[in-house]
């Protein structure tokens, strides 16, 4: 009769080992990317520039690492954002300010907060980048799960 109840002891802190141990499994690494064009910026423009944001924003950590390519553009960019909550149609205060060198490629890294992260899941985070002729942005793009 012990050794049964001792062996039942050792199966259930076994089972909750394994249940603690596998807690991290539930983060995840998700992909976004975005496409940026002038006719989708908000007002939209009638620039031939071009861009490519890809993303990577890991669950647990709340980390967004990105890389941005873009070409085209109607002169040297001045300033590049993540923005947000908005929908396509709509803009929005900065939500993470794009510091240092904004030559393409522009990447970085930022954490975070709870709101960002709803927004970003939500598919309401876009990513637009400036230049002299187009103060409120040139090229603009959503940010979209894969």
């Amino acid at each position: 009769m012990l050794t049964r109840i001792r062996e039942a002891a050792f199966a259930v802190i076994a089972a909750s080992a394994l249940i603690v141990a596998g807690a991290p499994a539930f983060a995840e690494t998700v992909t976004y990317t975005a496409t940026l064009r002038g006719p989708t910026e908000v007002p939209a423009t009638d620039s031939t520039g071009t861009g490519m944001l890809t993303s990577t924003y890991d669950t647990a950590t709340k980390k967004l690492t990105w890389s941005v390519t873009y070409a085209g553009l109607t002169g040297t960019a001045t300033m590049a954002h993540f923005h947000g909550p908005a929908d396509t149609k709509t803009a929005a205060p900065v939500l993470i300010p794009i510091t240092g060198s904004l030559d393409s490629p522009i990447s970085g890294e930022a954490t975070l907060t709870d709101a960002e992260a709803t927004d970003l899941a939500d598919g309401k985070m876009y990513f637009n980048i400036h230049t002299a002729a187009h103060k409120p942005g040139e090229i603009r793009g959503q940010m979209m799960k894969q």
